[in-house]
């Protein structure tokens, strides 16, 4: 079934506006660092998810959408290469211009404009844009984990151990108990996707892997058993890991 117009509009607006709430706790000095190549500025990231709509959707599919700024193709492309040239990866945390309020402003721009574009087509046109905006959202949520992954790698590195939030409160002890160890598939098992909805395409073809024997816990592992880990040794430990 094809999803209306309006579904992807509404979807749009929820997906973009929770970029801006995991935005929200930073400074501008926060959202403008590079803590390591590996890693973006949240703002570099703000930017490159609108950069991504704005180039697959909006400049080919909107009559008379006028670009925000035509350096920006250049600034936040990524790993596109058929579509140009890139500024260096490593090198984005030296973009403190365009400032934050105008990849701000790049935003609510691009944003309108998508909001034209829905409401405007028809649905031969819905057919035809609707899986492109759906990969341009799942692609945004992607950035939103490495918002916060990238955020967390570089209050590590500041001596005053900044928090990405405060005044959480502390989780209570899971009724599930004690951590118990599973025994998981081995052999020739599937993976890959097989389902019917979005995936990436490296997540394609299903294939089979040979697994050897293995456990796995029965919940996600706490802060305080990772803690305690760490304190034992474990990362000294070379069993436990490849050599690298």
């Amino acid at each position: 079934m094809i999803e209306s117009a309006q579904t992807h509009a509404r979807r749009y607006q929820e997906v973009r506006a929770y970029t801006y709430e995991l935005a929200e706790p930073l400074s501008t000095e926060d959202q403008c660092i590079q803590s390591m190549a590996d890693a973006s500025p949240t703002k570099w990231h703000m930017a490159h998810t609108s950069w991504f709509f704005e180039t697959l959707l909006l400049k080919p599919h909107l009559p008379g959408y006028q670009a925000f700024d035509a350096a920006f193709a250049y600034l936040f492309n990524s790993y596109y290469e058929a579509l140009g040239p890139r500024h260096p990866r490593p090198q984005r945390g030296l973009l403190t211009r365009p400032k934050l309020d105008e990849v701000i402003a790049y935003r609510r721009h691009v944003d309108e404009a998508m909001q034209r574009l829905l409401a405007q087509s028809d649905a031969k046109l819905v057919a035809e844009i609707g899986p492109l905006v759906e990969l341009g959202l799942n692609h945004e949520q992607q950035h939103q984990e490495l918002i916060l992954t990238d955020i967390l790698h570089a209050f590590s590195c500041n001596p005053l151990l900044p928090a990405y939030q405060t005044g959480l409160a502390p989780a209570q002890p899971s009724a599930r108990g004690a951590m118990e160890w599973l025994d998981g598939p081995t052999g020739a098992v599937g993976i890959g996707y097989a389902g019917g909805g979005f995936a990436y395409d490296n997540e394609t073809p299903r294939h089979k892997v040979l697994l050897h024997p293995y456990q796995i816990s029965d919940r996600l592992v706490r802060c305080g058993e990772y803690a305690a880990f760490i304190a034992d040794g474990g990362y000294q430990r070379p069993e436990l890991w490849l050599s690298d």
